[in-house]
């Protein structure tokens, strides 16, 4: 099974769920979003939709490292997976994050404890690190490395979460050859119940180029 969205609402909600059953919610990484917002979303959504939650920044910026930073954030995405009936929960590295000893000791910790508050956790250890290993990591921790599928291939594994940050970055588009070339790494790659989510300026656009390209309508 394949499902496919983006990172946060490209276009007005209300359009956006016309056309997809995902997304992962970007307003998290920030602050916790209003009441208000969080109702509107329920009420908006179509039955089956599915809301993923981007991870508190400070996450990142504490290295996951354990303490009373960490507990504030994880309790407050706590109340808002709860609401949102979010299934997923995705948490970012910062770009620095180096893939040493002390940094796979501290992220083990960390996703131990996520997996322990969320149902479903999803991390991207970032550039620094060997998407095989960072699979390696998950498997031991019961949760999903995300990785880009152009950039890194496909995982191996049973349940996979990729992310499409865009081929040069946020505010960057995927041209056709790029596009043609994931539909095909799809086809050919392994059966998985697998997420693919465009963070790029045209998402919303890209994302519905690539379930065209891919036989996905």
């Amino acid at each position: 099974m394949i499902t496919v969205g983006c990172a946060g609402f490209a276009v007005p909600a209300t359009r956006y769920f016309k056309e997809y059953r995902f997304v992962e919610i970007q307003e998290t990484h920030l602050a916790v979003p209003g009441q208000g917002t969080l109702r509107r979303w329920q009420r908006e959504a179509p039955t089956g939709f599915d809301f993923a939650l981007l991870g508190p920044r400070e996450v990142g910026q504490e290295a996951f490292r354990d303490g009373s930073v960490l507990d504030a954030a994880l309790e407050g995405l706590k109340g808002v997976a709860g609401e949102l009936k979010a299934g997923t929960v995705v948490f970012l590295a910062p770009q620095d994050f180096a893939q040493n000893r002390a940094n796979k000791s501290a992220l083990k910790a960390f996703l131990g404890t996520a997996k322990s508050l969320f149902g479903g956790v999803v991390f991207d250890a970032g550039p620094g690190w060997k998407p095989d290993d960072a699979d390696s990591l998950a498997e031991d921790t019961g949760t999903i490395a995300a990785r880009d599928p152009l950039q890194q291939g496909l995982s191996k594994r049973k349940v996979a979460y990729y992310r499409l940050p865009g081929p040069a970055g946020h505010k960057s588009r995927y041209e056709d050859p790029a596009i043609d070339k994931l539909a095909e790494i799809v086809g050919a790659g392994p059966k998985q119940e697998a997420t693919y989510v465009f963070a790029n300026v045209d998402m919303f656009t890209d994302a519905k180029r690539f379930r065209k390209a891919a036989g996905l309508q």
